[in-house]
């Protein structure tokens, strides 16, 4: 029964938290609903006796939504000025976020105590006596899924590239290197050869 709680209430809070990711304004809100999913996508993990994948979950994504936020600052020109003058307005919602979090812990531990949901599961992801919870994820990682493994790091990689390209900006009167410029210069263009008059010195006219 209680497991049964523990799962409607963890995946109804994932998929509202999911959709609030996406239709928020606010990117700032959109972050806190971003780590509201990952961390009811990590008590579902646990559930099914997945705790590496839980605490790889919380641990490595959650930790990269810093990373994902700065991104969108990047891509839309958030004024930081602004947002730490708003921070007291964006605390009730983070109050709220940290309470459901809060009881999300709570029904996951009461859940885990009293047997867990993975107690009765039988999936390939469970881990037995003669082999850990990471050992048995990675034989069936790169054994069944092997191929969706790859096509996914290939997502993320081209995900990565056009994140890239879509925040790198050129300024105009910025100077940048240029390697090929660099490199294939001569000592004509490197250097130039200036006619002083002895004991004249050196004027601003003779340097241009």
């Amino acid at each position: 029964m209680l497991q049964g709680i523990a799962f409607y209430l963890l995946a109804t809070v994932a998929v509202v938290s999911a959709l609030l990711v996406v239709t928020a304004r606010n990117p700032v809100h959109s972050v806190l609903f971003l780590i509201l999913a990952f961390f009811s996508a990590a008590g579902l993990f646990v559930l099914l006796g997945a705790e590496f994948l839980a605490m790889l979950l919380v641990v490595v994504y959650v930790g990269a939504v810093a990373v994902l936020f700065l991104f969108v600052v990047m891509m839309l020109d958030v004024d930081f000025v602004k947002l730490r003058e708003g921070y007291a307005r964006y605390l009730p919602l983070a109050m709220i976020v940290a309470g459901v979090l809060l009881a999300e812990m709570i029904v996951i531990s009461l859940s885990v105590a009293s047997g867990g949901a993975a107690a009765e599961t039988t999936g390939p992801m469970v881990a037995t006596a003669d082999a850990s919870n990471i050992e048995t994820i990675g034989r069936v990682l790169y054994t069944d899924y092997v191929y969706f493994f790859q096509a996914a790091g290939i997502v993320l990689l081209i995900a990565m590239i056009g994140a890239i390209v879509l925040t790198l900006r050129h300024k105009p009167g910025i100077k940048r290197q240029n390697v090929a410029d660099q490199v294939g210069r001569d000592a004509k263009k490197a250097m130039e050869v200036k006619s002083v008059t002895t004991g004249a010195g050196v004027t601003p006219e003779d340097l241009v």
